[in-house]
């Protein structure tokens, strides 16, 4: 079965369908998700292997340095958690589950826009007021400048994915999902096709006693 024709809850068809990996790596999150996972390795590499000269922060010697890797890491892990949940979200079958999945997505990459968003006003107010942008010794400024662009790459790419999750949400469970589903518990909706008299086949054609009811409707006394 075409995977866009499978019945569909939050982005995943039912439980125990089949993992096509080539159409998990063509979603639209997915791609974003690897983005922001590239774009924090970077961030924390710059700034772990330039962003300090003589055990001082390059960016105006504050702790934007350390909040740079902090959150670079806390990206890095929280994308690879979100990568695993993916792969393992057809495998849920509880439909409330999927949809506490989802929901807990869309609020980190929400938190995530926020303080990246801070991270780059951050490093980039702290590198404008660096009075020594070429110290001596040190060539590091295309890295520190590099981790103030992947900032706001970063943001711009967990953007992306909490419009793609929020779709999801949106999503929630499709038609194709619930055409399948028939509720039974009220009756309504249901026909039932005609019983057929005993010993004959098919439905009959008028009320069960019509002939007799006919028969003694037109009955006449006998005249003496």
């Amino acid at each position: 079965m075409n995977p866009s024709m499978e019945p569909q809850a939050f982005g995943a068809g039912r439980a125990g369908s089949t993992f096509d990996p080539i159409e998990f790596i063509k979603k639209p999150q997915v791609i974003l998700r690897l983005v922001a996972w590239v774009f924090a390795i970077i961030v924390f590499a710059c700034i772990a292997q330039e962003g300090y000269a003589d055990n001082v922060c390059r960016y105006n010697g504050s702790n934007a340095c350390g909040y740079g890797i902090a959150i670079g890491v806390i990206a890095f892990l929280l994308t690879m958690a979100f990568m695993g949940l993916d792969v393992y979200f057809p495998n849920i079958s509880n439909v409330k589950t999927r949809k506490t999945v989802v929901v807990t997505e869309l609020i980190t990459s929400g938190v995530l826009v926020f303080l990246w968003f801070i991270g780059f006003c951050y490093l980039a107010d702290q590198w404008r007021q660096e009075n020594n942008k070429d110290k001596l010794g040190w060539n590091g400024r295309n890295s520190v400048q590099g981790a103030i662009a992947f900032a706001f790459f970063s943001i711009l790419a967990w953007a992306g994915v909490a419009f793609f999750t929020f779709r999801r949400y949106r999503e929630g469970v499709s038609n194709l999902f619930s055409s399948g589903y028939e509720d039974h518990s009220t009756g309504a909706g249901q026909t039932y096709g005609a019983y057929p008299p005993a010993g004959g086949s098919g439905s009959f054609s008028q009320p069960p006693f019509t002939a007799t009811q006919q028969a003694q409707s037109n009955y006449q006394p006998p005249t003496y």
